[in-house]
């Protein structure tokens, strides 16, 4: 049970991180499903493209365990370089890529390249919440995040964390495999009050240097129709391109070096819908048409969360408003009898949209998601209320799924 102390710590917490967020005017996650899509190239080259265009631009890689962004850029990894601006320890200075990019990556305080973050959640979500509350940002135009693969810990950390994300791309590769897990990103968005501002399709298709000619090695297309079924924005495609791989490993940013290529005019279809002075009017309405206030499912055996939602005595529906973080009445119902499938369905008409669970087995998350619910797995045994509280306060600590089905 969260302490008063505590409770206070976690207010002075996100009041620290609301008041660094509030001098930044466009925060833009960088999301995906699906691991290998090139998500932090993305993230990378639109940083860089808008700080040449005169924005002051921060770019934050919360890839816990796979931080790329300091070998895109070509930064040194040394935590030499991460000194305190005020001189006595309470900031962090993040690192300078050029005149007006700032980059914070957790790869800045690793012992080398080979070391493993072997963390579990509550441990990343502190390091998340310490680059957004020490770090001394200043003031920005754009702050690019760079968020790890899935739905999971990180990106919720980040959304709940910064409360008020201007918009997401979303990166898809053009295959239904990538696209099938990627459509679940959209809807984490939507669940979450984060405006989609779109789609890119990238690695699709190879173009040969010698020729010209295309080669849809993973098909083409398929972030486009998911893109059009799930109603946001179709950003544009980047091609597969030996220089792109170069660039990338060389840590020279591909749009300074290559900026009259096929690849470099697909970058520009996305930062110009980023980079136009109507960006906040075009992805605001969105977030104002959705109610603050949302019913979050709880499976309950014996007053507290159940190990694995599947066999627990009745569910807690718990009303919570997300803009004034308070929670409303909660109401009991009985579980029906358990049958496959039968729980995603019946919780969608009670009115649910979120779970929260300690263990949940992937078919099953893959239902709920199908009935726009959004999964929260790796809870600790509380009651309905606290779990809530926390979830609210961003101050949630999740562990490890733990069903085994």
């Amino acid at each position: 049970m969260t302490t008063d102390t505590q409770k206070q710590q976690m207010a002075q917490e996100h009041e620290q991180i609301r008041q660094r967020m509030g001098r930044i005017k466009h925060k833009i996650l960088v999301l995906s499903g699906k691991g290998g899509v090139g998500k932090s190239t993305v993230a990378a080259n639109l940083a860089t493209s808008l700080a040449a265009r005169g924005h002051k631009v921060g770019l934050l890689d919360v890839d816990i365990h796979g931080p790329s962004i300091p070998q895109i850029l070509g930064l040194d990894a040394s935590v030499a370089q991460l000194a305190s601006p005020d001189g006595n320890g309470s900031l962090i200075c993040p690192v300078s890529a050029g005149p007006n990019l700032s980059v914070m990556s957790v790869g800045f305080l690793l012992e080398s390249r080979d070391t493993a973050v072997i963390w579990r959640g509550p441990m990343k979500y502190n390091v998340i919440k310490q680059f957004l509350k020490d770090v001394a940002w200043g003031d920005l135009d754009y702050l690019v995040v760079d968020s790890p693969p899935g739905t999971g810990d990180e990106p919720l950390s980040v959304v709940q964390l910064i409360d008020g994300a201007t918009g997401a791309i979303v990166v898809t590769t053009p295959q239904d495999l990538a696209v099938s897990d990627v459509r679940k990103c959209i809807t984490f968005c939507r669940q979450l009050e984060v405006p989609v501002t779109g789609v890119v399709e990238n690695m699709s298709g190879f173009i040969c240097l010698s020729c010209g000619d295309k080669v849809d090695i993973f098909k083409t297309g398929g972030g486009s129709r998911m893109a059009e079924e799930m109603g946001v924005a179709f950003l544009g495609r980047i091609p597969i391109e030996p220089r792109l791989v170069d660039a990338g490993d060389t840590g020279c940013a591909y749009l300074d070096r290559f900026p009259d290529t096929e690849t470099a005019r697909a970058f520009e279809n996305v930062l110009k819908a980023v980079d136009t002075e109507t960006f906040a009017q075009v992805t605001s309405p969105e977030r104002k048409k959705r109610s603050e206030e949302m019913k979050i499912a709880i499976p309950v055996v014996g007053g507290k969360l159940s190990a694995h939602f599947g066999h627990c005595e009745e569910f807690a529906l718990v009303d919570a408003d997300r803009e004034s973080k308070t929670i409303g009445s909660t109401q009991m119902l009985t579980a029906p009898p358990h049958e496959p499938g039968l729980l995603p369905r019946w919780l969608a008409e009670q009115g649910a949209e979120m779970i929260i669970a300690g263990g949940m087995g992937r078919r099953a998350q893959g239902l709920f998601e199908q009935q726009e619910i959004a999964v929260l797995v790796g809870a600790p045994s509380d009651t309905p209320e606290a779990i809530v509280d926390a979830y609210l306060q961003g101050s949630l600590q999740t562990g490890e799924n733990v069903c085994d089905h």
